[in-house]
């Protein structure tokens, strides 16, 4: 029999592929040429020699051989083979691991990335990672009801993260569903928690929204002592009322100054994927005073691909916390304006003090969907005339207020 120091000590002579050093009842350690040494048991069904690898030394060792190899006997006795046992058990650890949660999930994503936007299949796999693979992330999809994800989803709702429990409760019924698709379970959980959850309430960025604050507003932009770069967005901000990554992301190339007009490409804008490479660009007329705000900064900027550039680096937009940073210095909260509440502020003023407009050219402005018929409608010509003239009344409006004369009433006018 051997001995813990045989084993260590054990070496393939020159003139042999392999050696091995017999133990007792067919356990065996062979030691190859490379010097790496394998535990084997042998036995003989059917009359013919077989053999079942049993681990590698020293992270086995001889006494666990020794017991492996008992295992192994016990299992023979029952007339079956290990081999074939131990085959079995690998193929049966392999489906199972691949039908858990967290290989459903990854299986599904990567189905659904071709489709999905950059920022959807990145947020779905980021908060799946996060908030459901730690808690159910190794169980069978087959084996997880509706308490076990009620549970998972209960850490997250104790966070007060109400709006993302919706979400991970939508993403996990979407694996839930592929898992039905598939054969890899036959229920799904996430449809039986509707409404197990504390209602979300939807929070509206906060926004100026009367045209006495707007005034404000704008005279404190016309004093802002920061960045030029940072003031002309904030003036671009109120006058083009777009998206603030639209607008910190704006590119010299998107902009026509002698035609007074962007163009925003379909890509660049917040669409689903089959939008983004299907839908047709966003056009936005540049009033005057637009014009006039782009020439002034196009002497710093102009060289570069950026009309806003990152302070740190030319080859990438400035930070979308910029303009908000801005509004801070300026002396306002979070609570009162915000660099997307430039569109509400537009919104609103506009449809309640500017007679005339019609509040769908607004909406088409403000680059929101409209469904039916008449959803593309506002890409033809004639209706270009008319956001060309909205964004012209709407600029002359805004100075009208900065200069701090009476609030000019455009309906009774």
């Amino acid at each position: 029999m051997l001995t813990d120091a045989d084993c260590r000590n054990a070496t393939c002579p020159p003139e042999l592929k392999r050696r091995r050093l017999a133990d007792s009842g067919g356990l065996y350690l062979e030691v190859s040429q490379a010097g790496a040494k394998r535990w084997f048991w042998k036995f003989y069904p059917d009359g013919k020699e077989s053999r079942l690898a049993l681990g590698s030394y020293p992270e086995v060792t001889l006494k666990a051989a020794r017991n492996a190899r008992d295992d192994a006997r016990k299992v023979r006795r029952t007339g079956v083979n290990p081999v074939q046992a131990r085959r079995a058990e690998i193929i049966a650890n392999r489906v199972s691991s691949a039908i858990t949660f967290k290989a459903v999930t990854e299986e599904y994503h990567e189905k659904k990335v071709a489709e999905w936007s950059k920022v959807h299949a990145a947020q779905f796999l980021r908060c799946c990672e996060k908030d459901l693979f730690p808690w159910i992330g190794t169980l069978p999809l087959r084996d997880i009801t509706a308490p076990v994800l009620l549970d998972t989803l209960r850490r997250v709702e104790a966070r007060g993260a109400t709006q993302l429990v919706r979400d991970l409760r939508e993403f996990a019924g979407q694996v839930f569903t592929y898992g039905i698709h598939t054969g890899k379970c036959e229920n799904n959980p996430a449809r039986d928690l509707v409404g197990a959850f504390k209602t979300h309430t939807v929070k509206h960025m906060a926004a100026v929204l009367t045209p006495a604050k707007a005034g404000e507003l704008m005279r404190a932009l016309a004093s802002y002592q920061g960045q030029p770069t940072t003031k002309v967005a904030l003036l671009l901000s109120a006058l083009l009322f777009q998206r603030p990554g639209n607008i910190r992301s704006l590119e010299w190339a998107w902009i026509d100054l002698d035609g007074a007009m962007i163009t925003i490409p379909s890509e660049a804008m917040k669409r689903a994927k089959a939008g983004k490479l299907n839908g047709r660009p966003h056009l936005v007329p540049l009033a005057t005073q637009a014009v006039a705000a782009l020439r002034e900064i196009q002497p710093l900027t102009g060289h570069g691909r950026y009309v806003f550039q990152s302070l740190r680096t030319g080859n990438k937009p400035m930070s979308e916390n910029t303009v908000n940073a801005a509004l801070r210095g300026m002396g306002y909260s979070k609570d009162e304006m915000t660099a997307h509440g430039f569109r509400a502020l537009a919104r609103t003023i506009m449809v309640e003090n500017i007679a005339g407009i019609d509040p769908d050219v607004i909406e088409a402005q403000l680059a929101h969907g409209k469904s039916g018929p008449l959803g593309s409608a506002y890409d033809r010509a004639e209706y270009m005339t008319k956001r060309k003239s909205l964004m012209q009344t709407w600029a002359d409006y805004l100075d009208q207020l900065h200069i701090g004369a009476k609030v000019i009433d455009f309906r009774a006018a």
